[in-house]
């Protein structure tokens, strides 16, 4: 059995950040598709895209769930129940207020959204209260930032690397010892349904 998540029953979960990259709207339509309106945390999207198209990945992922899904706006606050996508060609950051940040700083590993600087400020700004969590893709994208989200008392989740349709991303977040579950995609729904209401009790 994986350790106990980090945290105490006071300090309920706040936030929900995930990565993906190749292979990733499948992974993201069961997880959210797995996840109901109710959902008491907001969830905060990297999906690796390609910045010269406009893209419809809110569109897609609103259709296959019930939870209100959007591109992330500058200043906007972050609300229960809602899923923001970081835009193509943007850092998706949200600071000790909940309010976004979009920014077009550097690339990191060549990627601009990075899952590391998602996963880096809500490390910063939630501390035990976040959940991080890798789905397939390509590359170590999410790994130095999942180390963050642990060394602050977040909790992480990692796809099964065997279930998914492309293994760096979960297996570099892995790598790092900071992982605390390691599922099934379609186990993952459950169990972020079970973090957020069992912290609530």
């Amino acid at each position: 059995m994986p350790p106990p998540p980090s945290g105490t029953a006071s300090e309920p979960y706040a936030v929900i950040a995930v990565a993906a990259s190749a292979g990733g709207i499948h992974g993201l339509v069961t997880l959210l598709g797995g996840l109901d309106a109710e959902l008491p945390v907001p969830v905060l999207v990297v999906q690796h895209l390609d910045p010269r198209h406009r893209t419809v990945l809110a569109e897609i992922l609103g259709r296959r769930t019930e939870l209100t899904v959007k591109l992330a706006e500058q200043d906007e606050e972050v609300r229960p129940g809602t899923v923001y996508v970081a835009p193509p060609d943007r850092h998706l950051l949200v600071g000790v207020d909940g309010t976004l940040t979009l920014s077009r700083s550097e690339l990191v590993h060549f990627l601009r959204p990075s899952a590391d600087l998602l996963f880096e400020s809500v490390a910063g700004a939630y501390g035990p209260r976040a959940v991080a969590i890798v789905l397939t893709g390509t590359g170590n994208d999410g790994a130095m930032g999942v180390d963050a989200v642990k060394s602050r008392g977040g909790t992480v989740i990692a796809q099964d690397p065997h279930s998914a349709e492309f293994r760096g991303m979960p297996e570099a977040a892995m790598g790092t010892g900071a992982v605390d579950f390691v599922l099934p995609l379609e186990e993952i729904p459950a169990v972020v349904r079970g973090l957020v209401e069992m912290k609530r009790q």
